[in-house]
């Protein structure tokens, strides 16, 4: 029980496969039994979330879940580069689904058959996954190296868009323990 009712905890909403995999200590049929059980005392609903591509995908969470999504107030207009490991991103397949955002860590990745580079993090602007960057802290230096940026396919670099992408490295490189933002002159890539 804990671990399911911790797993939707944290997920907000989930499949009864996507609890089971959170914590990789429950059996997807032990997960969907106990979301039929805890469905049927009322202590979660179903509810119907639309993916990427349109579709609806049946999942529980608790009561009153879109009520509370519903008085959150919109994001910020800022980008922000996420951890490859951020709960958003964890479940690959889960952050394909509900972004259209296909990842993979490449670090095991022979260089050449890397389609982005060795550790690549996702950037979100808003609610969106927008890209992803390669970045490399040379702290020696005190240097924050921005070897790539990628865009997502229709997403357009505009000035606005790329200043506020300067300003998330800046915080980035703070963040590091950097001083400085250096950019290869060939950083911003074609959209993906």
């Amino acid at each position: 029980d804990w671990a399911c009712n911790a797993a939707l905890d944290r997920l907000g909403f989930a499949t009864s496969g996507e609890i089971a995999a959170f914590w990789a200590t429950v059996r997807p049929e032990e997960a969907k039994a106990w979301c039929a059980a805890a469905r049927a005392r009322g202590e979660i609903v179903e509810i119907a979330v639309e993916c990427a591509d349109g579709a609806l995908r049946r999942c529980f969470a608790r009561h009153g879940v879109l009520a509370a999504s519903e008085a959150v107030a919109a994001p910020a207009n800022r980008i922000r580069i996420l951890s490859p490991f951020d709960p958003a991103l964890r479940d690959r397949n889960r952050a394909q689904r509900l972004f259209g955002f296909f990842y993979r860590i490449e670090i095991f990745v022979p260089e050449p058959k890397r389609q982005y580079g060795y550790y690549v993090f996702p950037v979100m602007e808003r609610d969106r996954i927008i890209g992803r960057i390669d970045v490399k802290a040379q702290r020696g230096e005190g240097v924050l190296v921005v070897r790539a940026f990628w865009p997502e396919r229709g997403v357009a670099m505009g000035s606005g868009r790329e200043a506020r992408l300067l300003a998330e490295l800046d915080r980035l490189a703070r963040f590091a323990g950097c001083e400085a933002v250096r950019v290869a002159p060939d950083w911003l890539r074609p959209a993906g």
